[in-house]
């Protein structure tokens, strides 16, 4: 956090300093280039307070940027694949809130005040995840494009229930 204003990260990962009482008038809205949105124009960009990893962040987003794209070019974490970009496949999955989500799906201004968890997120210290280091003693990385989305549903099954079925399981990494 900034003294006196608001730290927050346009795409590309620049950071603004905006002052307080500039977010404020916006009422979350914030246009990061001092354009107007007009008839054929660009789109205004809102500010969205959302939480990462366990950091809070401020996000200066048009409103039809993905939670993937932000995620990737706006906080530079690339663990969050981009893959079909139609929800289908599953490499862009993320928890939100806990429940995993397909990221090419959600809006980033939908995410406002909300939790989300990338694969960089699970490991601590330095640490993989105890799911992280499983699915590499097993060999379930296979090329690693798809291990980030199927390590964080599985996350997700394993704390909704502890002690899962095949059948669970199975559902659960589609």
């Amino acid at each position: 956090a900034a003294v006196g204003g608001v730290l927050v990260t346009v795409k590309g990962g620049d950071r603004l300093l905006v002052q307080r009482e500039q977010v404020q008038l916006a009422q979350g809205r914030f246009e990061a280039r001092g354009r107007e949105a007009g008839a054929g124009g660009p789109l205004m960009e809102r500010l969205v307070h959302l939480e990462v990893n366990g950091d809070r962040h401020t996000l200066a987003v048009a409103p039809n940027v993905t939670l993937l794209t932000a995620l990737r070019d706006h906080l530079g974490l690339p663990g969050t694949k981009r893959g079909c970009d139609n929800g289908d496949c599953g490499s862009c999955t993320v928890l939100l809130d806990g429940e995993p989500v397909k990221s090419c799906l959600v809006l980033a201004v939908a995410c406002e005040g909300r939790s989300v968890t990338t694969i960089e997120g699970l490991a601590s210290d330095g640490r993989l995840h105890p799911l992280q280091r499983s699915f590499v003693a097993h060999g379930a990385v296979q090329c690693g494009f798809g291990s980030p989305g199927m390590i964080l549903s599985a996350k997700a099954l394993v704390y909704r229930t502890p002690a899962p079925t095949e059948a669970d399981v199975k559902r659960a990494l589609g």
